[in-house]
């Protein structure tokens, strides 16, 4: 029985994607290719590993079994060619990272030379996305996420706190006056995200002792598109520290009701999906992050 390790990965990718279509996307080949592999690997085994139905693909007991080995060896492959690089000192090979693109322009843009002069023949790919996304199915290696997370089969790092704020450009409170209460914020355009009402829970103290869950006068799917509605003097706006702090720093943004404002953190981590340990690439990103960001952001 001699399956290849190339057997291996499209069967942990049609289990992991639950498709055949997935699975060739997420590998970048043909479905005939990674139909093939996969029916090439069950001759080998003589086992079905997957029960093919007319709307999905299920996991045998069997299969279940299979791919938990399978995905020992192949981690330990991966052990074993990081730790091969890293004898040799010079990481190489894909890198791909995710974040929103306010997070991605504010953040780890800047922070990329840094990175490229440590490890310059790591090949970084930077994508944006402004909800969570299935790293596996978008190719990702490395997410950089803001806010709880909710997968619990992601291993995940804190890399800082990032504060929310309540911000409007000097020309629109000129123009509209600044608000002394919460209450005083119906009054006010308020500039808040599409279809996601936790980011609408503004952090400032109600008579109730509740925070504001707001209604947007005006709404945004991406944040870096508030932040430069706030900019244009468009509303009132509740952004974190990290995309904003340069705005406070040099006056484009005032702080609003900072005195009736609760203080809310924001976890910012990084998230990745393996099974065990981390590869070398991904290990050296988040490490190099965890250094240089400071604890607050």
């Amino acid at each position: 029985m001699r399956f290849t390790l190339e057997e291996l990965t499209v069967f942990l990718a049609v289990v992991d994607t639950g498709s055949l279509t997935s699975a060739a996307e997420h590998l970048g080949q043909p479905i005939s290719t990674t139909s093939r592999l996969l029916a090439r690997l069950e001759d080998k085994v003589e086992t079905t590993l997957l029960r093919r139905t007319t709307r999905r693909l299920d996991v045998t007991d069997e299969g279940h079994g299979f791919a938990r080995d399978a995905r020992a060896i192949l981690e330990a492959v991966h052990v074993a060619e990081d730790g091969l690089m890293q004898r040799r000192e010079r990481l190489a090979g894909p890198l791909r990272i995710d974040a929103a693109t306010p997070y991605m322009l504010h953040v780890l843009v800047p922070l990329m030379p840094g990175y490229r002069e440590r490890h310059p023949d790591v090949e970084l790919t930077l994508t944006s996305n402004e909800g969570f996304i299935d790293l596996l199915e978008r190719r990702v290696d490395l997410a950089i996420r803001i806010g709880a997370l909710k997968d619990s089969t992601l291993h995940s790092r804190l890399l800082g706190q990032s504060r929310l704020r309540l911000l409007a450009s000097p020309a629109y409170l000129s123009r509209h006056g600044c608000p002394h209460t919460p209450r005083e914020l119906a009054q006010h355009e308020r500039l808040g995200f599409a279809q996601n009402d936790i980011l609408n829970l503004w952090p400032v103290r109600q008579h109730d002792g509740k925070q504001m869950q707001i209604e947007p006068t005006l709404a945004s799917s991406s944040g870096e598109t508030l932040r430069q509605l706030a900019l244009n003097g468009m509303g009132i706006v509740c952004l974190a520290d990290f995309m904003t702090a340069a705005d406070r720093e040099e006056g484009r943004l005032v702080e609003v009701l900072a005195d009736a404002t609760v203080p809310v953190d924001r976890p910012v981590q990084a998230v990745y999906y393996r099974q065990s340990a981390v590869s070398a690439r991904i290990a050296s990103m988040v490490k190099y992050l965890a250094e240089v960001l400071p604890a607050r952001h």
